[in-house]
């Protein structure tokens, strides 16, 4: 199927974060500006105030990493996977969707569940640099023995906080208990688009 571009040529892209599902920011794009996301693998953009393409990130040095693109039913939007370099929009925030309506900021990330995707990215980012003094790097220099036996710990927490009735408690155990199973994951070389997916396929199987 052929794209359908406006009269000027462009066509609307939402991008969203590939790991978290976060909706990340809106430009446009030329056939140009796709061709060339494709290619370099940082997303590009036409843009209409100076005519001409740019390359996200081109001066700020924030990127957004191309993985994929798809288009909608219509053949006239386009939706764009991309992993960001730093904050997307140039106010600083990760989203350029960091505002309600009534023009207040808010720190609620669209949608909540991707606070577990940038949890995931830190972590990774945590093996690859292991800052001196940090939790996550003394958890990952102890091995699969120390972070198995926190793993434990915080099962065996969780199952007495749901004893104790205690929302709060249970809560609180939860995320001990996903931040450590991250953790693991990641010392084993195993992502969390790798579980997504196993979910995914087990779902697709269910009557």
């Amino acid at each position: 199927m052929t794209l359908l571009y406006d009269a000027n040529g462009l066509i609307p892209a939402i991008v969203q974060h590939a790991h978290s599902g976060e909706v990340l920011m809106l430009g446009y794009m030329n056939a140009d500006a796709l061709a060339q996301t494709q290619a370099s693998g940082n997303v590009t953009f036409f843009s209409r105030s100076r005519q001409q393409l740019w390359v996200k990130g081109e001066t700020s040095g924030n990127f957004l990493r191309f993985v994929e693109v798809r288009r909608d039913c219509d053949s006239d939007a386009l939706l764009v996977l991309a992993l960001p370099i730093g904050p997307t929009c140039h106010t600083g925030t990760p989203s350029c969707f960091a505002w309600q309506i009534d023009g207040q900021a808010t720190d609620q990330r669209v949608p909540p569940l991707s606070m577990l995707g940038r949890l995931s990215d830190l972590v990774v980012a945590r093996k690859q640099q292991m800052p001196e003094g940090s939790y996550t790097t003394k958890l990952f220099t102890g091995g699969v023995d120390r972070i198995g036996k926190k793993i434990g710990e915080e099962a065996a927490e969780m199952i007495i906080a749901a004893k104790n009735n205690s929302d709060a408690e249970l809560t609180w155990e939860t995320a001990d208990f996903l931040y450590h199973t991250l953790v693991l994951l990641t010392n084993q070389g195993v992502s969390l688009d790798m579980i997504m997916a196993e979910l995914a396929r087990r779902h697709s199987t269910t009557d």
